[in-house]
């Protein structure tokens, strides 16, 4: 019995060791997110979660909502489907849109360069609609190009019903989906001309001159930031999507449900400074390197260079060594012609000890229009006369 009782008392004591331990453990992992519902952090060019939770509840992301409305902007002006020079008429419903706003006035004219900066820096409202009816003609065709985005990026957590994010019934999305469109949108280095913009002009020097002021103050608080949206309603509270560059490595910092624009500012800070402190990115190629030239035999010219999509990160902590990693390209096989800059023509495929830590899209450099008939015949007869001699 004596024994019995020994034992028990020890196996308490030891208990009592061990269970405060775990729980500073839990308390500080807790502690890099306090106020926010729901929260992710992960780094864009290795595509790594460092950090999430409730990670993929779904929630109102207010004006977060405008990071799709971007990315299909984006993907226009890649397109050479619209120009930044290009003036755009102002409809009476884009005019009437609530909330924040750059107050247009229908019928009025701006650049789509303007608009961009009423989008990205002043969240505006009317801005966003004016930009959604003149790439798909109506605010509801937009909207339906958005959910298809969003499905072809694999976002099962999402749905719009506006470009905007005004309260909206079935209009949701998640800390994690939104990470997901902030590194598409990021993939458009050019964004960041305008989501870098801490204060502008619309109009300048006209009667109705309007002071755009960015949304997010961590533009110039956060060493490194370069973006991206803010976000808030009385259902959503307050929410961002932050993004932010040291060294090799390019973090995304989402909080959804934010007590006070403090406490969100603090838990975007708190990611952010665990991501960078904690770990390191290992560059292994850059976005502008050539990896391979390959043979289009019907293109003219006849080779394009292949070059990764973005640049090849992958992290480590710090406290770890270095690995060495294997890296394997699988091409595409090219059938249709012609070929646009940035196709993708293949992936790049990045190993450690045989298990896949990456994967990048890799794209075409340059544009391959299909090769003439002359040229073509000429290709056959120099094959030939070298066979020949051969």
């Amino acid at each position: 019995m004596k024994k019995l009782i020994g034992f028990t008392l020890t196996l308490c004591l030891m208990v009592s060791f061990i269970q405060p331990s775990l729980t500073r453990a839990e308390e500080k992992q807790d502690e890099i997110v306090n106020s926010a519902k729901s929260a992710i952090l992960i780094e864009k060019n290795s595509g790594m979660t460092l950090y999430e939770k409730q990670a993929n509840e779904k929630l109102p992301p207010a004006s977060m909502t405008k990071i799709m409305t971007l990315l299909l902007i984006m993907e226009e002006l890649d397109k050479k489907h619209i120009r930044l020079d290009e003036k755009v008429r102002v409809s009476e419903h884009a005019a009437s849109m609530g909330g924040s706003q750059i107050f247009l006035e229908p019928g009025e004219e701006m650049t789509v360069k303007d608009l961009l900066k009423g989008i990205a820096v002043a969240s505006g409202n009317d801005a966003s609609v004016t930009m959604a009816e003149r790439i798909a003609g109506t605010e509801k065709a937009f909207v339906q190009r958005m959910n298809a985005k969003a499905k072809d990026l694999g976002l099962e957590n999402t749905h719009f019903e506006n470009p905007t994010g005004l309260p909206a019934k079935g209009h949701y999305s998640t800390a994690h989906d939104m990470a997901v469109m902030a590194r598409e949108l990021l993939m458009h280095d050019e964004i960041t001309k305008y989501t870098t913009i801490y204060e502008d002009y619309l109009r300048k020097g006209q009667d109705n001159e309007f002071w755009l002021v960015n949304t997010n103050k961590m533009i110039k608080s956060y060493p490194g930031m370069d973006g991206l949206k803010t976000g808030f309603t009385s259902e959503a509270k307050y929410c961002l999507t932050a993004s932010a560059k040291r060294n090799n490595m390019h973090m995304i910092a989402v909080v959804m449900g934010a007590e006070t624009p403090k406490k969100r500012n603090a838990d975007v800070a708190s990611m952010l400074d665990y991501g960078f402190g904690q770990y390191e990115g290992v560059k292994l190629f850059s976005k502008t390197d050539t990896l391979k030239k390959m043979k289009i035999t019907r293109g003219e010219p006849r080779y394009v260079k292949i070059s990764p999509e973005k640049d090849v990160v992958i992290l480590k902590k710090k406290s770890q060594p270095k690995d060495s990693y294997q890296t394997t390209m699988k091409l595409a096989n090219v059938s249709k012609l012609p070929i646009e800059k940035g196709d993708q023509l293949g992936w790049l495929i990045v190993k450690k000890k045989g298990e896949e830590v990456a994967k990048v899209r890799l794209t075409a450099s340059g544009k391959i229009d299909r090769a003439g008939f002359f040229t073509l015949w000429e290709r056959s007869w120099r094959n030939l006369t070298s066979y020949q001699k051969f």
